[in-house]
């Protein structure tokens, strides 16, 4: 992915760049809160939302000033929900370093995370643009909303695919809608490009939740930068443990009877069993196909779209997000 992601850099090299700026323009004191935005932000990350951003509006008219306010937002709420993240997970590593909860506090990170997501909002406000605020505003709402309902249904056995996708398309998939529909409008396309755009993005983002929880599962935590298997163990319902748990009943029992404990996460036995049927059913392989195929239907989507080099760099970033390792 790191080759292909570079080449898409390169096109996008001014873009970036400016976005890269306005990161580290963003006006930041000296308390814990502040601190623990810029430890955060100065660790980079992929800026795949922003490119979104990028290429959407390069579609149309071009990366003009609304677009670029609207990809940094993209990245700000982005960050914001890793900080808020990792204080529900209790995680420990971020990006290869120590979480911003771990050096400035858990109260620090989540007053890092809002306060991110207001100058977020703010950027959107300047873009312009009153039905990208409001969707802005929905976006928000939505990853909430899946937020809650993952905590609700951590360790059930019985969680289906409609209530797995729910989720993912609230808490991850939503962001991604957003880009390209800011970006596509930020580039004034027509109304059905957008939406087009819209509905790359949605499967898209469900397909970088798909592989994001084959990484977890695959567990190779010096490679993808993070706790591996944290996931697994804080009990969130993956997609390749469905794919376990449809495939081996006594796990399903295991995880039934440590639900009715009443434990909040799953402890080294239960969560080393669960790792190993993952394994055993070929759950993680199971989820990169299903992220391939989202990625066909997605690339399928904007095939009508301009014939421009964004539109080619676009489908380029698809495959990059279902071939990852990080």
């Amino acid at each position: 992915m790191e080759t292909r992601l570079a080449e898409i850099r390169s096109f996008l090299s001014d873009d970036l760049s400016a976005v890269e700026r306005d990161l580290d323009g963003i006006q930041l004191g000296s308390t814990p809160m502040h601190e623990s935005a810029r430890h955060l932000l100065t660790l980079g990350g992929k800026r795949i939302r922003p490119m979104c951003v990028a290429l959407a509006s390069r579609i149309g008219g071009g990366f003009c000033q609304a677009a670029r306010e609207l990809a940094v937002a993209s990245e700000l709420v982005h960050n914001a929900t890793l900080l808020h993240d990792d204080v529900v997970d209790m995680g420990d590593r971020r990006r290869g370093a120590p979480t911003s909860r771990i050096l400035y506090g858990n109260a620090a990170s989540i007053f890092a995370g809002d306060w991110l997501l207001v100058d977020a909002l703010m950027r959107v406000r300047r873009a312009g643009m009153s039905d990208v605020l409001d969707r802005a505003l929905g976006v928000l709402a939505e990853m909430l909303e899946a937020e809650a309902l993952q905590l609700e249904r951590r360790g059930r056995a019985d969680v289906t695919l409609d209530q797995y996708m729910q989720v993912v398309r609230g808490k991850t998939a939503s962001l991604f809608r957003w880009a390209m529909f800011a970006g596509g409008r930020a580039g004034e396309l027509d109304e059905a490009s957008c939406a087009r755009l819209e509905r790359f993005g949605e499967a898209m983002g469900v397909a970088f939740q798909v592989v994001d929880d084959a990484l977890d599962a695959e567990g190779e935590t010096d490679v993808i930068g993070k706790e591996a298997l944290v996931d697994l163990r804080e009990g969130k319902v993956t997609y390749p443990l469905m794919v376990a748990l449809e495939r081996d009943a006594e796990l399903r029992s295991l995880l039934a009877e440590h639900l009715q404990s009443g434990a909040a996460t799953l402890d080294d036995a239960t969560a080393a069993r669960a790792a190993q049927s993952i394994r055993a059913s070929g759950g993680a392989t199971e989820a990169r196909a299903l992220a391939q195929r989202l990625v066909d239907g997605a690339i399928e989507e904007i095939s009508n779209l301009p014939d421009k080099p964004a539109t080619h760099v676009l489908v380029a970033v698809a495959h990059a997000v279902v071939n990852r390792r990080n």
